[in-house]
């Protein structure tokens, strides 16, 4: 049974629980990810996991109405292309660089919206609503409330160590922002005497990576001195990673 605009067929209902199924299955993934702070996080997850959902439902139900009994005519070899086709676009927008991956939720839209359209394409409009619904929840519902999740970094401190007078701080919050970081500065104070004054500051930084991640390359700032990562437990040993 399909109506004109394919808005209800007789099998909307296994879809759309299907749909319901790989978003929440994906949601449990995404979220452990997220909290380890890998580069694939939730959002990630989520759109790969119900665009997969959505292609592999349309190769199953999409076509049907078009295949006669002893018909050689193969609908789904085009679907097949547009998967393919559409993975080397994604991949495009993927950048990487200072041990940091940018574009992955962008290329997931785009992997999603290629199954919205097939979806429409189709006949299957009731699948490319629940998909864009299922979409729009993850990235503006979801995953707000996920990154609120503490990860093992939500309360670390890091303290550094660099010339006064030199514009390392500046340089300093550069790069940690090229890095998806954002800081607060929590406490200053100089040490060192008057001709090679020091300025010993206590930061926190908030990102979507391992802040020791962070570390190398503050190192290689001119001018930095040291970098020590302070735990958020009393008990836990620092992290001196240079002198």
């Amino acid at each position: 049974m399909r109506d004109a605009y394919g808005l209800f067929t007789g099998t909307t209902l296994v879809e759309v629980l299907l749909l319901l199924a790989t978003f929440f299955l994906c949601s449990l993934i995404g979220v452990e990810r997220q909290v380890r702070q890998k580069s694939a996080g939730y959002r990630t997850h989520v759109l790969v996991g119900l665009g997969s959902c959505t292609f592999t439902l349309i190769s199953a139900y999409g076509f049907s109405y078009v295949q006669e009994p002893g018909s050689t005519l193969d609908p789904t070899r085009i679907a097949a292309q547009i998967v393919s086709g559409i993975g080397f676009l994604g991949a495009g927008v993927i950048f990487k660089g200072r041990n940091v991956v940018r574009g992955l939720t962008t290329a997931a839209s785009i992997w999603v919206s290629a199954a919205v359209g097939m979806a429409c394409g189709a006949g299957m409009l009731s699948l490319a609503v629940s998909l864009t619904a299922f979409h729009l929840i993850t990235l503006y519902v979801v995953s707000p409330a996920v990154r609120k999740i503490p990860t093992p970094d939500t309360n670390r401190v890091l303290h550094l160590g660099y010339a006064d007078n030199q514009g390392v701080l500046r340089q300093v919050l550069e790069l940690a922002t090229s890095m998806g970081f954002s800081s607060s500065i929590l406490s200053t104070k100089k040490s060192g005497d008057e001709d090679k004054p020091i300025v010993l500051m206590n930061i926190r930084f908030h990102g979507s990576v391992p802040l020791r991640e962070l570390v190398p390359s503050l190192m290689e700032v001119p001018g930095v001195t040291s970098v020590t990562l302070l735990g958020a437990d009393p008990n836990e040993d620092d992290d001196d990673v240079s002198s």
